[in-house]
């Protein structure tokens, strides 16, 4: 392996390279990101072309080879020590994710953790495989090799915990991994692969920091053998497109706008609170956050109320113990939030809290959580994803009509039902057009448990066994006695 006992390398925080065939590697031209909470310039990081790209995917096709041949106890160890080693750098990674995302402390320490405990979940697994027939004239069985080259594609909202679900996966399975970061947060993803050079051989884990344009050169390569996506709808299709030339493998994980289904029984001051933590968790800026709540209008204004008064005590900021909310991450996103915003005002929508406007004594991309009363169905602030802090309630008297209205998006990732009824609560659900279904919960999810969405929310499958076989290629073998 590539480290001896348990001594880790030092790392510098300070200054961030490429890392291919397990060295640093910098490039002619570099580029930086702002810093979403202050606007102040982030450090700089290499701006990788089409030779780095070549060189990486060489370097790790070669590598591949020879880390499919070890045993599948000795990967896993090595993914168990680099979360180790993680976890003992959590403090200086929170302060990447505060420079990079503008995560609050809280949020930022829990991102860390989370992928730790991914890692280490997805280490415990056994090499998949079935015995189909098992009699004395034939067995038969399946088995599970290793693709060859895995490129990881991550988006900005969580760099770390959505790379940990990719990362552990292709390389406990046998294969090399290529990690290619949002632009917009190329800073951890650059420092874990120079602590992970420390545990795997060359070339397993290398890392590329780029432009818009990096993540076409991967998708393209020949030598590249499958592609995990994390992000837009939009770049999905051009991935999935991408990858038709070469007949590449590839999982695609991409937007949401999942409903929130509350029925007439609930307790509607403890739901509410549930569900205004997870809308407005890391400002909104989760994949598989509540983003439209119907709720029954027996209870729709003790709801309303509950949620207007957790918004109005909502901490804005970075600070430990203290605030819950940063800012957006990154200029587009916060253009286009400003956009819907706008769009509510013009129309002029119920603002029951918060406000149209940006936060006007702050310096970066700070928006007011913001609750919007009972906008209609055709709305934009209903029909897109708004990836932000403005979150629509909406009423429901009628079942048929709310499992309609909550099935109406172009996106499947997940919804939830909130009642005390369980058997309303399984005839919703068993309706519900997502694939990820809660109940009296919501965003729950694990290394043990399929992740996937339908419609236009994803293909393929990560986390769980399925997620591990999609790294995978699968053999049948049919056995006789000589």
């Amino acid at each position: 392996m590539a480290t001896n006992g348990n001594t880790t390398a030092p790392l510098d925080f300070t200054k961030f390279y490429n890392v291919i065939d397990g060295k640093t590697s910098s490039t002619p031209k570099t580029r930086f990101t702002i810093n979403p909470s202050t606007l102040e310039n982030n450090p700089d990081v290499p701006l990788s072309t089409l030779k780095d790209v070549d060189r990486a995917v060489e370097v790790a096709q070669k590598a591949q080879k020879a880390w499919a041949a070890v045993a599948w106890s000795e990967r896993a160890s090595a993914i168990q020590k680099f979360a180790d080693a993680m976890e003992a750098q959590i403090e200086d990674l929170v302060k990447l994710i505060m420079m990079e995302q503008g995560k609050p402390v809280m949020w930022a320490q829990h991102e860390v953790i989370t992928g730790v405990q991914w890692l280490r979940d997805f280490a415990k697994m056994s090499p998949p495989g079935d015995v189909i027939e098992d009699a004395p004239e034939r067995k038969v069985t399946t088995r599970y090799t290793p693709l060859g080259v895995a490129v990881g594609i991550v988006p900005w909202n969580f760099s770390i915990q959505l790379s940990c679900m990719k990362i552990a996966p292709a390389i406990l399975a046998g294969n090399a991994f290529i990690w290619k970061p949002s632009p917009n947060t190329p800073y951890c993803t650059l420092k874990l692969a120079e602590l992970g050079a420390q545990f795997f051989p060359a070339g397993i884990l290398q890392a590329l920091s780029g432009d818009d344009g990096l993540g076409a050169m991967l998708t393209q390569h020949p030598g590249v053998d499958m592609i995990s996506f994390t992000g837009s709808t939009r770049v999905g299709k051009k991935i999935m497109e991408t990858c038709s030339k070469t007949l590449k493998h590839f999982t695609l994980e991409m937007g949401g706008n999942d409903a929130a289904i509350v029925c007439a029984d609930v307790d509607p001051v403890a739901v509410a609170g549930k569900i205004a933590f997870i809308a407005f968790c890391n400002a909104g800026q989760i994949c598989i956050a509540v983003k439209r709540v119907y709720v029954h209008e027996a209870v729709y204004d003790a709801v309303l109320a509950t949620m207007v008064g957790f918004v109005q005590n909502l901490k804005l900021g970075l600070d430990a113990g203290l605030d819950f909310m940063g800012p957006i991450s990154n200029k587009p996103q916060y253009e286009r939030v400003k956009e819907l915003l706008a769009d509510i005002e013009q129309n002029k929508f119920t603002v029951a809290a918060g406000d149209t406007k940006p936060v006007a004594d702050k310096a970066g991309y700070w928006l007011a959580p913001t609750v919007v009363d009972n906008p209609p169905d055709n709305s934009r602030i209903v029909v897109e994803e708004q990836f932000g802090p403005v979150l629509p309630l909406l009423k429901w008297s009628d079942e048929a009509d709310v499992i309609q209205r909550a099935n109406s998006s172009e996106a499947g990732l997940g919804a939830s039902v909130w009642t005390r009824d369980t058997a309303q609560a399984d005839r919703l659900s068993q309706q519900l057009q997502a694939g990820n279904i809660w109940i009296n919960c919501h965003a729950e999810m694990q290394p043990s448990t399929p992740f996937t969405g339908h419609k236009q929310s994803g293909f393929g499958v990560e986390m769980g066994i399925e997620g591990l076989k999609a790294y995978c290629n699968v053999q049948s073998v049919y056995s006789r006695p000589a």
